[in-house]
């Protein structure tokens, strides 16, 4: 049997029990002094195997950074693991879905998005250790408060330390029960269009009125028509608001819309067709602002030389390694796009993120942990 594979199959409770203190140690997103207490325990829990240092999140958490100290003379490069603190949960949510182990699978809030991921890789670094496998470079996990919300205070953090890395590893959960890497992601985008008009009493003075709503739903007609789904590309409105009585003519309404574009190319695109945007009403005006908040992940030459690498690993492992490609967006997005070859989803093999039935397989805690070990060492 391969020795990081063994290692973690002998060290598997205690892999759990990290697991569990991670899940029971609750870090929504918009609660900071809850990712803080996160963030000093997972601090604490590698503070033998590695240095820390935390950085400011403003509005939210902190950020943690770890650089671990590993086997090997001397050491070339960086690799560069990104996992996350935040999870979707308010705080609370664990007395009515609390850790537990059943069924061969162990459930709980943040579980599979995405503790269970960096409680793999924290085991990952340990075998390495134990089994004292040389590793050439120098390895960093950046652990941020914010990715469920966009990670507009760690974006900077993450990017700075991607451009001194010659690799990116993304602890995100798997796709589906497979264990699918991620090889390509969606770029992501927010676009507020706020359409104005001119208000008028609706019974006594109706035609001077220019109705703002009217006109915001002949531009969502149009925005709509941008969705190209043989591209991948997809323009959704989501919210809309405007007026204020039924009985005025309303001089104002906004909608704000979702795009998801698979290539820098198409949300260029986009973004130009949302820039030129023009009033049917001349008598309204249109205001487009936002844009795509995470570039794509293009599957480039240099993802698909690591997910090789990482298939032939996991070969050795006894496992088949597939990939695929996700609509939704990671802090990979970002690394992928300064064109450091990267590869997600990397963490725990689970479903339901973000639900009640929010889960992990038990069985594949201990090769995706040795799958992570063998990958720091091979790069």
């Amino acid at each position: 049997m391969d020795s990081h594979l063994s290692f973690a199959q002998s060290r598997q409770s205690e892999i759990v029990g990290l697991i569990r203190r991670l899940v029971e140690c609750e870090s929504p997103s918009d609660d900071p002094a809850a990712v803080n207490r996160f963030v000093e325990l997972f601090a604490d829990a590698v503070s033998d195997i590695a240095e820390t240092r935390t950085f400011p999140g403003g509005r939210f958490g902190n950020h943690l950074r770890c650089e671990f100290e590993l086997p090997g003379r001397r050491k070339s490069g960086q690799i560069l693991a990104i996992g996350h603190s935040d999870t979707v949960y308010t705080t609370g949510t664990l007395a009515r879905m609390p850790f537990r182990e059943a069924d061969g699978r162990i459930w709980g809030p943040g579980v599979l998005d995405m503790k269970g991921g960096l409680a793999f890789f924290v085991f990952a670094i340990r075998a390495l250790r134990a089994l004292e496998t040389p590793v050439s470079r120098r390895v960093v996990l950046l652990v941020n408060s914010d990715e469920e919300v966009g990670s507009d205070s760690s974006r900077a953090l993450i990017e700075r330390e991607a451009r001194k890395s010659d690799a990116v590893l993304v602890l995100e959960p798997a796709t589906g029960l497979e264990g699918k890497l991620k090889t390509a992601r969606k770029g992501v985008g927010d676009y507020t269009m706020i359409v104005r008009g001119r208000s008028a009493h609706t019974g006594l003075d109706f035609s001077s009125g220019a109705n703002a709503i009217v006109e915001l739903a002949r531009q969502i007609g149009k925005v709509s028509g941008f969705t190209k789904l043989e591209r991948g590309v997809t323009v959704s409105p989501g919210v809309i608001s405007g007026g204020t009585r039924s009985n005025v003519v309303p001089d104002e309404a906004r909608v704000t819309i979702d795009i998801r574009a698979p290539r820098e190319s198409d949300a260029a695109a986009l973004d130009r067709k949302f820039r030129a945007l023009k009033p049917v009403d001349k008598r309204c005006t249109i205001e487009v602002a936002g844009g795509v908040n995470r570039p794509p992940m293009e599957r480039s030459a240099g993802v698909v030389r690591l997910f090789r690498t990482a298939r032939r690993l996991a070969g050795e492992l006894g496992r088949e390694l597939e990939e695929s490609t996700s609509g939704g967006g990671s802090d990979g997005n970002f690394t992928a796009a300064l064109g450091v070859p990267t590869l997600d989803g990397l963490g725990a093999v689970g479903e339901c993120a973000h639900s009640p039935r929010e889960n992990i397989l038990a069985d594949r805690i201990a090769d995706r942990t040795a799958l992570l070990a063998k990958l720091v060492a091979a790069l």
